[in-house]
């Protein structure tokens, strides 16, 4: 059995007792979350919009972190005009509990 969330923007694969990172989501560490499912695959079975009234994931937060450094640097020929700066994106683990 499997389900596909969307959180931050983007769809995931999920099963129960996986660990994932995702965009950054609101509650501490050990906190539960409930997450819509888009589509859940049991078998074969599979059920996607409407059939899915009130199927929902259940999560829990393992941590947060920062995502790798991301450089970004822009350049005018000709001009001595030049600009470099750095970003982290902040990422939050989830374990997938059940479907």
């Amino acid at each position: 059995m499997y389900a596909v969330i969307a959180t931050g923007g983007k769809q995931y694969r999920v099963e129960p007792g996986q660990e994932l990172v995702v965009e950054k989501l609101t509650g501490d560490v050990g906190d539960s979350l409930e997450l819509p499912a888009v589509m859940v695959v049991d078998g074969d079975a599979v059920s996607a919009g409407k059939d899915l009234a009130d199927r929902t994931v259940k999560a829990t937060i393992v941590g947060h972190d920062r995502g790798p450094k991301i450089r970004v640097f822009t350049y005018k020929n000709k001009s001595r005009q030049h600009k470099r700066r750095g970003h982290r994106q902040h990422r939050t683990n989830i374990r997938i509990d059940e479907i």
